[in-house]
């Protein structure tokens, strides 16, 4: 059946798009999916349905009517998974790179949600719907690493909100095309589509807010090996922010990172701490870097003159 929850703007909201808002705070809902609800009149504000152009004045408290999740589309698929963790709550595994996460158009099957359906079997949330069940947050098809899933729709809506109040760390590496001039910093700039190019994401006036914090790990000539912790998670995030730094990942042709003997970008999801929904354990997961990385970051190094 559906599930009715409500949301309540604080006095910082003010201004901010109602579609925009509902986004950010309800669990894996895009912007369009927010734009739905409004539509299908499932966003209430004192008993009325509320406008599409909505926005907030900070203060009001919403009632917003989630639909029942459909049947699952995704198939179980026997693929193999690297598990780093797992228990009654959730699963945590190591993504390779090229997979990509929940199916979509042009990418049917042969995903981490077809392969976690065949592990997990009927263990998995169904908040995602049907096709994202279990997916609290996504990685991109060629960044590999850490990624965690939900079995159960309490610990899906737990893991979801550390994500909102950021108690839900992760902590990335990456090599960027340049020399950073500093050993540390933070991108504190807002990300949404790029006007030029709606497949793409840009750092936008009007963009959702969005920071990186970033510290060097080893300079190299042409490049620099960096540890990224997400403080938000806007879709490319890292990818846009070093880009807008002038200093876009490695291997990463669509914002401009192209680099000799890597295809896609030389980025890894390397440490995820989290919240356990269930026991209230702080809990800290890492991971090794893969091959392609290694490989490249010794490939610089004996350019450097390092073997």
């Amino acid at each position: 059946m559906a599930m009715e929850t409500s949301l309540k703007a604080a006095s910082e909201d003010a201004g901010t798009r109602l579609d925009v808002f509902l986004a950010a705070r309800l669990a894996d809902t895009t912007r369009s999916a927010a734009a739905r609800l409004l539509t299908e009149g499932c966003v209430r504000l004192g008993g009325r349905p509320c406008r599409k152009n909505y926005r907030l004045t900070g203060g009001e408290t919403f009632a917003v009517t989630l639909p029942e999740p459909k049947p699952m589309a995704a198939r179980p698929q026997d693929l193999p998974l690297r598990v780093v963790y797992e228990d009654a709550d959730v699963i945590v595994i190591d993504k390779p790179k090229n997979m990509v996460v929940h199916p979509a158009a042009g990418n049917p099957d042969g995903t981490v949600v077809n392969a976690l359906l065949a592990h997990c079997g009927g263990s998995l949330s169904g908040i995602g719907g049907t096709l994202r069940p279990g997916i609290v947050h996504r990685i991109d098809k060629d960044t590999s690493g850490l990624l965690i899933a939900a079995k159960n729709d309490f610990a899906h809506r737990a893991l979801s909100a550390q994500l909102r109040d950021h108690t839900l760390a992760r902590t990335y590496e990456a090599v960027v095309v340049g020399a950073l001039p500093e050993d540390a910093g933070t991108v504190d700039a807002p990300i949404g589509r790029s006007p030029k190019n709606r497949k793409k994401m840009a750092v936008v006036a009007d963009g959702r807010p969005a920071r990186t914090h970033w510290e060097v790990l080893g300079r190299y000539p042409g490049y620099t090996h960096v540890r990224c912790r997400l403080e938000t998670g806007r879709t490319h995030q890292i990818r846009v922010h070093m880009a807008w730094l002038g200093h876009p990942v490695a291997g990463d042709t669509v914002y401009g990172g192209g680099a000799r003997g890597l295809h896609g970008q030389c980025l890894h999801a390397r440490e995820l701490t989290f919240v356990h929904p269930r026991t209230g354990e702080r809990m800290t997961l890492s991971c090794e870097l893969p091959e392609e990385f290694t490989a490249f970051l010794r490939q610089i190094g004996a350019d450097h003159g390092e073997v």
